[in-house]
């Protein structure tokens, strides 16, 4: 990729008066800062403690009453692209699960959204968390080879050429399927991959179009993975420069560094770094609140945890482990950080405002001029 490219991710939840107010904002906020595309989640809940999303902790939830309040991606993208003719953005799911949905009904999704958009949806898919799918009756044994078997499923289908396709698999077998949508323009939708360990590195190197962790790591450990993808890709007979090297950051910014830091050290704030594994912890000099061996954001259900162990929790979190897995500060100092991400590999950066997770929902509202400099700014780099 000779251009670094932005991307903006919304975090889809209902609003108060709303449930399309917020997401319309971002979107516009998007198109204005002229970025590359537009982001939302697919989550049926949030990952962080019901208890402690209230008035009391967080702002916002005078807006946001309910944070597990989670809006549908694939609808919500097909109204975007139904109701703004302005702007190109691209459009993408960051990141679908391969288990939750049949890998047939995502691949139908993301080939409607291609044909409304005329070539503009973006397919990011992964194994998902725990949190949305086990409390649903999902399998949650073998999230990796259930992962494997729907990128191949959703990849047969869309090569099919509309014929009857019989495939076997152990978790999505077709039997005289047929998949009759055309690509646009002899295109299907880009595939990017939600990938960390090593197994999900390798099957992004065969399958991705695009590389996209969202899950806390430092920049040398993204180069590394990056040569593991690319290694991979050349195995499967694959040109390795052809996967974009892209990335999901979450930014907590405001007007000063003295405002991101007393907010960084809020309850609500420090509940994100219940998503990142033991092992960051330990790093920091601090056990993981649940367990040595926890593997963060996938393996939490925080729908479960009440006020006071969710308290408990949130005051053994280091201000040190914070500023190393999310993007902060002010404009100029995000910028920074960006840049040793763009030089450890990333072309593609894709960020979510978490400026609101805070007590005050001034600061929170305001924040969001600070973030769209950095939006700027990014499209600089």
């Amino acid at each position: 990729m000779s251009r670094f490219k932005v991307g903006l991710a919304d975090q889809l939840l209902n609003a108060r008066h709303s449930p399309t107010v917020l997401v319309r904002a971002n979107y516009l906020t998007a198109v204005a800062s002229r970025i590359d595309s537009f982001w939302v989640p697919d989550h049926l809940n949030a990952l962080m403690p019901r208890t402690i999303a209230t008035p009391q902790h967080l702002g916002a939830a005078k807006l946001i009453p309910k944070i597990d309040a989670s809006l549908e991606p694939w609808t919500m993208l097909g109204h975007l692209a139904a109701r703004n003719r302005i702007g190109r953005l691209r459009l993408g799911v960051g990141v679908t699960d391969a288990g939750r949905r049949n890998p047939a009904v995502t691949a139908q999704a993301a080939a409607t959204l291609h044909l409304m958009t005329r070539g503009r949806a973006i397919l990011g898919i992964g194994v998902g968390e725990r949190e949305g799918n086990e409390p649903y009756g999902v399998d949650w044994d073998k999230p990796v080879a259930r992962f494997e078997e729907a990128i191949a499923t959703i990849r047969a289908l869309w090569d099919s050429g509309g014929e009857l396709i019989s495939r076997h698999s152990p978790y999505f077998p077709l039997h005289g399927a047929v998949f009759d949508l055309p690509p646009y323009r002899g295109k299907w939708p880009e595939i990017w991959i939600a990938a960390h360990g090593p197994r999900m590195l390798r099957a992004t190197g065969r399958y991705a179009d695009a590389w996209f962790p969202a899950f806390p790591q430092r920049p040398h450990e993204y180069e590394q993975r990056l040569g593991a993808v690319r290694t991979s890709a050349s195995d499967a007979g694959r040109d390795p420069m052809s996967i974009t090297p892209a990335i999901w950051l979450f930014v907590f910014t405001g007007r000063t560094r003295d405002d991101v830091d007393e907010a960084l050290n809020s309850d609500v704030a420090k509940s994100f770094a219940f998503n990142v594994s033991a092992k960051d912890w330990a790093r920091h000099g601090v056990q993981h609140p649940l367990g040595a061996d926890f593997s963060g954001a996938q393996d939490l259900i925080p729908q479960t945890m009440d006020e006071q162990t969710a308290l408990a929790y949130t005051a053994k979190v280091p201000a040190s482990l914070l500023k190393e897995c999310l993007l902060t500060g002010t404009p100029d100092e995000v910028i920074e950080q960006a840049a040793e991400w763009r030089d450890h590999g990333v072309r593609y950066i894709v960020v979510c405002n978490l400026s609101t997770l805070q007590p005050s929902l001034r600061k929170g509202v305001a924040a969001s001029i600070p973030f769209a400099r950095i939006l700027r700014g990014l499209t600089r780099l």
